[in-house]
């Protein structure tokens, strides 16, 4: 079960963002535009963090079906939504006030991509349930983290920076390496490996002894 709820009032509060930079009589200018934008990814970013929340993974580990293809397709699912969203508020911020697409949107599905990896690194360590409250304030800190870096980095500079070019080159990197963490941690939970490891080493009542009777 998906957390519709909490992707489908992310959805919303972006949307709202965005649009608000329409109302009437009001002009934003580039920094406005860049800002809402960035906000509405780390909304989405947010949102996505619940994604692997399931409180019936307990039960859902005994089922036949491979847990990478299980987990994978909660991704897949949401994918085509996300996109569909994130074009409509980016083209709802005026065209005046829009940073460059493809940049922008490179920082927002590097975010995307940060939040479900470090949900599934939740539940692949520790087979958290529900990995999203977790992951949610990780990636807060992630993103205040890159926010006092910034000036080091310049990860979070405006468009027409010298630096504009370099900084998206660590948001690629970012991407990358989130999308590599994700794939990692779509195997079974470290913890039912070892449990699993332990009940085939353990003989069951009436297996016979190794040493012989």
């Amino acid at each position: 079960m998906l957390p519709w709820r909490v992707l489908g009032a992310a959805g919303v509060l972006g949307v709202a963002m965005a649009a608000g930079t329409r109302l009437p009589g009001h002009e934003p200018d580039a920094m406005t535009g860049l800002l809402v934008l960035r906000l509405a990814a780390l909304v989405g970013g947010l949102a996505l963090a619940f994604l692997f929340d399931d409180p019936a993974r307990r039960t859902t580990e005994v089922v036949p079906v491979r847990r990478p293809v299980r987990a994978g397709l909660r991704p897949a699912l949401v994918a085509p939504l996300a996109a569909a969203w994130w074009t409509a508020v980016l083209f709802l911020v005026p065209a005046a006030a829009r940073p460059p697409a493809g940049a922008i949107t490179l920082e927002a599905a590097a975010v995307g991509v940060s939040a479900v990896a470090l949900a599934a690194a939740s539940v692949r360590l520790r087979g958290e349930p529900d990995p999203g409250a977790g992951a949610a304030l990780a990636l807060l800190a992630l993103a205040v983290a890159v926010l006092l870096l910034s000036s080091r980095w310049h990860l979070l500079v405006p468009p027409g920076d010298p630096n504009w070019a370099e900084a998206h080159r660590w948001w690629a990197g970012l991407l990358v390496a989130a999308a590599l963490l994700c794939a990692a941690c779509l195997p079974e939970p470290l913890h039912r490996l070892r449990r699993t490891s332990r009940t085939r080493r353990t003989p069951g009542p009436g297996a016979p002894s190794p040493h012989g009777a």
